[in-house]
C-alpha cells in the first residue's frame, strides 16, 4: 500500500476546522490541524507535508507571520502553502502572501469543488515525489548492492588466483625433481627395456601435469585480462615445426599417421610464437588423443584472402552436432565415446579460441558425428609486412642445436631437498660441477666460498627468500658476477616482474627438463 499522505490545517476556530476536514476527508489522507502557529510549527517539524492551508487572520502569529518561519527552516520551505481568506485580499496583502510563499488564495465561505481540485493538484504531486523518492531509494540500494557484489566478485577472483598461483605452485615443487631424476635416469642410459619403457611412461605423465598446471593459469590470466603477447613476425612453419615436435611422442606411441601440407612460399604472421604453438599443439594433441591406433592426423594450410586457414584433421571418434559450438566452453567435456574417454579439466579448447582470439582469428569444430573424425579450423590474419630476415633467423633457430661445451660451478638452492639433489645430480651428469644448499643463509654462506659462476635459486626459501637472497649476492662484489636463475613454482607475469626487479637474470618454472637447461647454460655460456 502507498505510503499515507499528510496535510495540515491551522486555523484559530475549531468549527472551521471541522468543516474543513470534512470537505477533504478520502482514504489514504491524514489530516493534522493546529489552532496556532506554533502549533502548527511543531507538527510541520513531525511530519513531512503534502499541502498546509492556513487562515490568514489568528491571534498572536498570523498566517503571514507562520509562513514566512515556514519558509525560513530548510525543513518546511518546500510544503506548499494555501492562505484561506475571508473576502478579497488587496494588492498589497495577496503580494506579501506570494511573497512569504504561498501558492494560491482561497475566499470564505470556500466552495467545495475548488478546494478539493486545488487540493488534489498538490496531493498527487507530493505522491509523484514520494513514488521518485521511493525509486531513487530503489536505486541507490541496488547500485549499493552492486558494488557489493563486484568488490565481493573482485575479491573471489583474486583468492581464485591465489589459490590457483600457490596450487601451480604446490604442485610444480614434487614434480622438479621426477623430471630431474627422470633426465639423471636418461643419461645414464638404461640396459632394461622395461625399465626404459618405465622412465617414458614417468616421462608424459610429468608432461601431461606440467601442461595441466599452466593451461589453468592461462585460463585464469586471459579471463582477468593479465596474459599479454609478445607478438613478432613469426613463420607458420616453424610454429607447425615445434607443435610437432612437441606431441610426436603420442603420436609415435599411438602409430598414427601426420600428414602435413603447407603452402609455398611461407607464410608470415605477427603472433606469439610460444602462444600460438600452444594453440596447435593442443589441438593436435587433441586429435591423436581422440583417433584410434594407426589412424590419420593432419594438418593442412591453405591462403584465404588476408587469412590463413590451419586445418587439424583427425579420423577419429567425432564429436555429436550438438556439442559442436560447447567444445570451446570452459570445463566443457565432450563424451565423444565411453570407450576413448580421456580425461583432462576441459580447459585446452577454452584456452585455445581465446589465444587464437587474443591473435585477431577465430576458430570452429567441424564434425560429421561419432566415429567420423573432427577438423578443427584456426583463421588467422596474415601479416602485410614478411620479414625476409626473420625467415632466415627462425630457420637458423630451427637447424641450430644446443651445445654446451664449457664446464661451469653452479650452486642449487632450494628447501626441496629432493629437488635440489636431483637438479645438482642432473648438471653433474652435464658435466659441470654443482653444490646445493637448502636455506637462504645457508646459500648465502656458500656462495661466498664456493663462488658459484651460476646459481639457481628457489624464490620461497626459508630464512631468507630468493628475491632477498639475489639482492643480497649482487650487493657483495666477489659473487655478484654470478648469473642468477630464479627456479620455482611460481610463474605468473608478477613473480618474473619480481624476479627481474631483484636481480635474476633468467625465470624459469618447475619441472625444466634436460634440453631447457642446457638453452639456459648455453645462455649464459654466449653472453661471457
Amino acid at each position: 500500500m502507498a505510503d499515507p499522505v499528510h496535510y495540515l490545517l491551522v486555523d484559530d476556530l475549531e468549527e472551521n476546522l471541522l468543516a474543513l476536514e470534512a470537505l477533504l476527508r478520502r482514504d489514504g489522507l491524514v489530516l493534522l490541524k493546529a489552532r496556532s502557529g506554533p502549533e502548527a510549527l511543531e507538527l510541520l517539524l513531525q511530519y513531512d507535508m503534502a499541502l498546509a492551508l492556513v487562515d490568514v487572520q489568528m491571534p498572536g502569529m498570523d498566517g503571514f507571520e507562520l509562513a514566512e518561519l515556514i519558509r525560513g527552516m530548510e525543513r518546511t520551505r518546500r510544503v506548499p502553502l494555501i492562505f484561506l481568506t475571508a473576502g478579497s485580499p488587496d494588492p498589497q496583502r495577496r503580494f506579501r502572501g506570494y511573497e512569504a510563499g504561498a501558492v494560491d488564495f482561497i475566499r470564505k465561505p470556500i466552495e467545495p469543488d475548488i478546494l478539493r481540485s486545488k487540493a488534489d493538484v498538490f496531493f498527487e504531486l507530493y505522491r509523484q515525489r514520494q513514488e521518485v523518492a521511493r525509486q531513487r531509494d530503489e536505486l541507490h540500494a541496488a547500485t549499493d548492492e552492486n558494488v557489493r557484489l563486484l568488490n565481493e566478485s573482485r575479491e573471489a577472483d583474486r583468492r581464485k588466483d591465489e589459490f590457483l598461483a600457490t596450487l601451480a605452485h604446490e604442485l610444480r615443487n614434487p614434480l622438479a625433481p621426477i623430471r630431474s631424476a627422470i633426465e639423471i635416469m636418461r643419461a645414464q642410459g638404461l640396459e632394461d627395456p622395461n625399465l626404459e619403457w618405465a622412465r617414458e611412461v614417468i616421462d608424459r605423465q610429468v608432461s601431461n601435469m606440467a601442461r595441466l598446471v599452466d593451461e589453468l593459469l592461462d585460463v585464469s590470466r586471459i579471463t582477468t585480462g593479465k596474459l599479454v603477447l609478445r607478438r613478432e613476425p613469426t613463420e607458420l612453419a616453424t610454429v607447425i615445426s615445434r607443435t610437432v615436435e612437441a606431441t610426436q611422442p603420442l603420436i609415435e606411441e599411438k602409430l598414427h599417421r601426420l600428414e602435413i601440407d603447407l603452402p609455398d612460399p611461407p607464410i608470415m604472421l605477427d603472433a606469439d610464437e610460444i602462444r600460438l604453438t600452444q594453440v596447435f599443439s593442443n589441438l593436435l594433441t587433441n586429435a591423436a588423443k581422440y583417433t584410434d591406433p594407426g589412424g590419420d592426423l593432419r594438418i593442412r594450410a591453405s591462403i584465404i584472402g588476408n587469412e590463413v586457414m590451419v586445418d587439424v584433421e583427425d579420423s577419429g571418434v567425432g564429436i555429436q552436432k550438438e556439442m559442436l559450438t560447447n567444445v570451446f566452453r570452459l570445463f566443457t567435456q565432450v563424451d565423444r565415446s565411453l570407450n576413448n574417454a580421456q580425461g583432462g579439466l576441459g580447459v585446452g579448447l577454452a584456452l585455445v579460441r581465446r589465444l587464437v582470439e587474443l591473435h585477431g582469428g577465430t576458430v570452429n569444430a567441424e564434425s560429421a558425428g561419432l566415429g567420423r573424425g573432427s577438423t578443427f579450423k584456426v583463421r588467422l590474419p596474415v601479416s602485410r609486412t614478411p620479414d625476409s630476415n626473420s625467415e632466415v633467423q627462425f630457420a637458423r633457430s630451427r637447424n641450430s642445436a644446443v651445445s654446451v661445451e664449457a664446464t661451469h660451478r653452479i650452486l642449487v638452492v632450494d628447501d626441496n631437498v629432493d629437488g635440489a639433489i636431483c637438479l645438482a645430480m642432473l648438471l653433474k651428469c652435464m658435466g659441470h660441477e654443482a653444490v646445493t644448499a637448502h636455506t637462504g643463509p645457508e646459500g648465502l654462506a656458500l656462495a661466498r666460498s664456493f663462488r658459484p659462476e651460476i646459481i639457481f635459486l628457489d624464490i620461497g626459501l626459508p630464512g631468507m627468500n630468493g628475491y632477498e637472497l639475489s639482492r643480497a649476492i649482487r650487493d657483495e662484489a666477489e659473487i655478484a658476477f654470478a648469473k642468477l636463475v630464479a627456479l620455482t613454482g611460481w610463474g605468473t607475469d608478477e613473480d618474473k616482474r619480481r624476479a627481474t626487479e631483484a636481480g635474476f637474470d633468467f625465470h624459469v618454472t618447475k619441472p625444466v627438463d634436460a634440453a631447457t637447461l642446457a638453452q639456459i647454460l648455453a645462455k649464459f655460456a654466449n653472453n661471457t
